[in-house]
């Protein structure tokens, strides 16, 4: 009689049966971890030996290819929840659901051998079919995940063999017929084995990883140390800043910029090798290397960028001074064909954003960006070169890490997000913020009874003409505003109000831009085109 229980209930038998669906499960973990961590080492090494540009690392790709299909409402919920933290959100819970996945397909595989195996390898084909979905991604960059899956199916069999013979009391009694020697193995074996090979397999990810996102170092530094100086320059005045504690710098930190974007790792580029080909409907293709761009006549711009998922009052937002060459100088060198009214601009790892061709031809300062803050680019923003285009959502014109620059048009092609349910052309809506208080902060009164809020407000390539401050339902009180260098970046704002009543307030702030529009009170999601409303603020004054 072939026995599948996981005790041996023979009469007579005084000793604690062991159970053994937790330790196939943990085999079936372990065999997990040794597939990734053989495929994930492999495909480091891989792409450094072959220089591909595709996915072959098995967790990014299927990552990525989950991105790519995540809704609107899922996009909003996510960068709502978890802010620039959404794609550690996205690792943690592909690391849980493997886990578990693992752990089902580990006791399958005990119970049902064949059935289990099977299952185990049509998970691994899923993780392959999802690296040859992945952008610039040939057959070739299959080869560590089919290898990983391989390793990680003899592990399975060798674990579930041990599990199958691991003693059902101290007796030596074998308790299932698959046993393979007759005084069987203990419980401590397999958990030690297990939880050695799931270690290695989990070290073996790590190093990959680490070799995905380190070296050329020294090659970049050496191109960063070439960069030219820009003909143009901009200068920020000390009294476009307030000094308040707690108020927005003008100029964002670098460190401190926020970060959205798909990659789930970022892209390490040889500056050396990067090139930008402008293709599509143009008098003649044009294709520049680095090199070629930092020779151009680079200028300097304030710009601020705004991501669409930001939410009112959010911080999804900066300001910083960029250096590049103008993007219409290149388009102009190829000769725009007069039907096109779009450029569809692809990133190295796929992304594409389609921008209104307006947005690059006019005298805005749209650039290829190879400098932020008089740093070269920081790789999490684009090295070693993006687009900047005042006005504009990131989403239909912030590309990083550019490799591309298709002239084309709206009725034929679409960026990364439009088909998602996002709106075609993204131009930025009037919005404000206030800073100072916090919501359910604090504020004390000044030696003459008044207390200071203070705020940003941005309306990129209109301009901030007026920024109102509203206390407890009470009339709109202009606020003052801080010097404002340049239409395309934000503007800062304060208001005193003076003899502030102790207790506990509510505070709303809207904008009007150069244009006479005024913000309304109507709040609206981020999707399709950006969120809108009052922010509004509960405070204390002590």
């Amino acid at each position: 009689m072939v026995m599948t229980r996981d005790a041996d209930t023979r009469t007579g038998d005084r000793r604690r049966p062991v159970r053994r669906a937790p330790l196939a499960a943990l085999a079936g973990v372990a065999a997990g971890a040794a597939t990734l961590g053989t495929a994930e080492l492999l495909a480091a090494v891989w792409t450094r030996w072959l220089g591909s540009a595709g996915t072959s690392s098995p967790l990014l790709a299927v990552g990525g290819a989950f991105v790519d299909r995540t809704p609107p409402w899922l996009k909003d919920w996510a960068v709502a929840t978890f802010g620039t933290a959404d794609k550690l959100a996205l690792g943690v819970g592909m690391a849980l659901t493997l886990t578990v996945a693992c752990a089902a397909l580990g006791v399958l595989a005990w119970r049902r051998p064949t059935l289990g195996v099977g299952a185990f390898v049509a998970v691994g084909v899923v993780g392959t079919l999802a690296v040859l979905s992945r952008p610039a991604t040939g057959v070739v960059d299959l080869v560590p995940t089919a290898i990983g899956v391989v390793v990680g199916v003899q592990v399975l069999r060798w674990l579930t063999g041990l599990v199958a013979a691991v003693r059902a009391d101290d007796t030596g009694r074998p308790a299932h017929p698959s046993a393979r020697a007759s005084t069987g193995a203990s419980r401590r074996q397999v958990l030690l084995t297990a939880g050695g090979v799931t270690g290695v397999g989990a070290l073996g990810v790590l190093a990959g990883q680490l070799l995905g996102t380190v070296g050329r170092a020294a090659s970049r530094t050496a191109q960063a140390l070439g960069l030219p100086t820009p003909t143009s320059t901009v200068r920020v005045p000390e009294d476009a800043s307030s000094g308040i504690p707690g108020h927005s710098d003008y100029v964002t930190p670098n460190a401190d910029f926020y970060r959205i974007d798909t990659a789930l790792r970022v892209p390490r580029i040889d500056a050396q090798g990067w090139s930008l080909r402008v293709t599509g409907m143009v008098d003649e293709e044009i294709e520049i290397t680095y090199e070629d761009l930092l020779a151009e006549e680079h200028v300097e711009a304030l710009v601020t960028l705004t991501c669409v998922s930001n939410q009112v009052g959010g911080d999804l937002v900066g300001n910083s001074v960029w250096q590049g060459w103008p993007v219409r100088e290149l388009l102009a060198r190829a000769g725009v064909q007069p039907d096109a009214d779009m450029v569809l601009s692809r990133s190295v790892d796929g992304w594409t954003a389609g921008t209104p061709i307006e947005a690059l031809t006019d005298e805005r300062d749209s650039l290829l960006a190879v400098a932020m803050n008089g740093e070269p680019l920081p790789a999490e923003h684009g090295y070693p070169v993006r687009l900047v285009v005042p006005g504009l959502y990131g989403y239909v014109s912030a590309t990083k890490w550019v490799t591309e620059l298709k002239v084309t048009r709206f009725d034929a092609d679409e960026g990364y997000w439009t088909p998602r349910g996002w709106s075609e052309r993204g131009p930025i809506k009037t919005a404000s913020r206030i800073d100072v208080p916090r919501s359910n902060g604090d504020l004390a009164p000044d030696e003459d009874g008044a207390v200071t809020l203070a705020g940003v407000a941005w309306a990129q390539h209109r301009g901030i003409e007026r920024v109102e401050v509203q206390i407890d339902d009470g009339e709109w009180r202009e606020a003052t505003l801080l010097a404002e260098p340049s239409v395309d970046s934000w503007r800062l704002w304060t208001y005193a109000w003076p003899d502030a009543a102790g207790g506990n307030h509510q505070a709303r702030v809207r904008a009007t831009d150069a244009t006479g529009e005024t913000q309304t009170e109507q709040t609206a999601a981020p999707a399709p085109n950006g969120a809108s409303g009052w922010h509004t603020v509960d405070f204390s004054v002590a």
